[in-house]
């Protein structure tokens, strides 16, 4: 009963800040569509997110590490996260949406790696899988991507701001009662940072992952303006996201039952495969409604391959700098394959339509599931765990 209770407002948070990023993940393009953007604009909008997360992922996640706490850097960021949005929803000029858009991505995108790198820690705190804290999020993600798709659908893409300002405001209050973490290590200084720098196969992993998780990205950003293509309406985007999160929180809820039994890296390359597949499948279809029956994929495809990247990736990183190599791996995981994903899609999809950019999504994903198997068979490959007080 203990361990429910002390776990709660970390739950709590999960719930509250993954509601709120489902209306960036799910209906932002949608809303920049009813500004006025088209394709092309709507992909630098989404490229400034990531180039944000990029730059402001490592930044947190080292004043994290150096001054010994997630909390506070967690209350910082919600704040601004809170005031970045109030003025990026007011803008209705590329321009000052681009610019307000950077302001209000530095502070929201490193809460989710924040929010993951407590939920390992308190996991292994309390011996409890990680998945089953994380699929809480899922859950969030999931209720709120039906509440809000029914919402925009009956009120208008417009009012998606004070959505996201309720769903934020509820996360900034679970951060009061939260408990943080306690790491007792050397205090972190810039120097340290070369041990991640030089860190062959952790840099060699992220470099190779990318070429899955640029596909995963560009899906996030560009599967509602899909379904819209099709026929479907906010109300079903909404749908299918709800469909995917929910396969995903299965996924993340049964982690312990599953994710031992075999080396981390034979679940990555298995949903590496499984990506390549649902592209495929995705591309193939005419009517919004397989879409919607295809997104069962979405727990599969992420949810394995992230428990899987994010646990073999703290096997590679020293125990006092977490914080810090999770947000490099969230920068590079969210970050440069967002830059990557949102830029490709948007020109691909205005020019060509949705199908070929699945088609370009597939074979993408080919090349990267050929590469992680080259990775797991080369010496880099082998999980190596990094000592940090040797």
């Amino acid at each position: 009963m203990a361990k429910k209770e002390s776990l709660l407002p970390l739950k709590t948070l999960f719930v509250s800040f993954h509601a709120s990023n489902t209306i960036l993940i799910s209906f932002l393009p949608l809303y920049l569509q009813f500004r006025g953007l088209n394709g092309t604009q709507i992909g630098w909008v989404l490229a400034v997110e990531s180039l944000a997360s990029i730059l402001a992922q490592p930044f947190w996640g080292y004043l994290s590490d150096k001054y010994k706490t997630v909390k506070k850097i967690l209350f910082v960021c919600i704040i601004g996260l809170l005031i970045g949005s109030t003025l990026f929803f007011q803008m209705d000029t590329l321009p000052t949406i681009l610019v307000m858009g950077a302001l209000f991505y530095f502070f929201a995108t490193p809460v989710g790696a924040l929010t993951d790198s407590l939920a390992q820690r308190r996991s292994v705190e309390l011996n409890v899988s990680f998945g089953s804290i994380r699929m809480w999020g899922s859950v969030g993600f999931a209720l709120s991507s039906l509440l809000v798709g029914e919402v925009l659908a009956s009120f208008g893409i417009q009012y998606m701001g004070w959505v996201y300002f309720f769903f934020g405001s509820l996360a900034l209050l679970t951060v009061f009662p939260l408990k943080d973490v306690k790491v007792e290590s050397q205090p972190v200084k810039i120097k340290d940072l070369s041990r991640i720098v030089k860190n062959k196969p952790f840099l060699i992993f992220l470099s190779v992952i990318v070429f899955i998780t640029v596909t995963h990205r560009m899906n996030d950003y560009y599967m509602a303006l899909y379904i819209t293509e099709l026929g479907g309406t906010e109300a079903l985007v909404g749908v299918a996201w709800f469909v995917g999160v929910i396969a995903e929180a299965a996924v993340f809820a049964l982690a312990g039952f599953w994710f031992r039994k075999y080396h981390a890296m034979i679940f990555i390359i298995v949903a590496a495969i499984l990506y390549t597949l649902r592209w495929f499948l995705y591309s193939a279809v005419d009517d919004p409604m397989f879409i919607v029956a295809l997104q069962f994929m979405h727990g599969l495809t992420f949810g394995v391959f992230y428990t899987a990247a994010f646990d073999y990736v703290t096997r590679l990183i020293p125990t006092f700098l977490q914080s810090t190599g999770h947000l490099v791996f969230f920068s590079v995981y969210f970050g440069l394959s967002g830059i990557i994903g949102s830029l490709a899609g948007g020109p691909l999809i205005e020019t060509f339509g949705g199908n070929t950019m699945y088609i370009f999504m597939g074979i993408i994903a080919a090349i990267g599931t050929i590469l992680l198997i080259t990775y797991h068979i080369l010496p880099y490959g082998k999980e190596i765990t990094v000592r940090d007080r040797e």
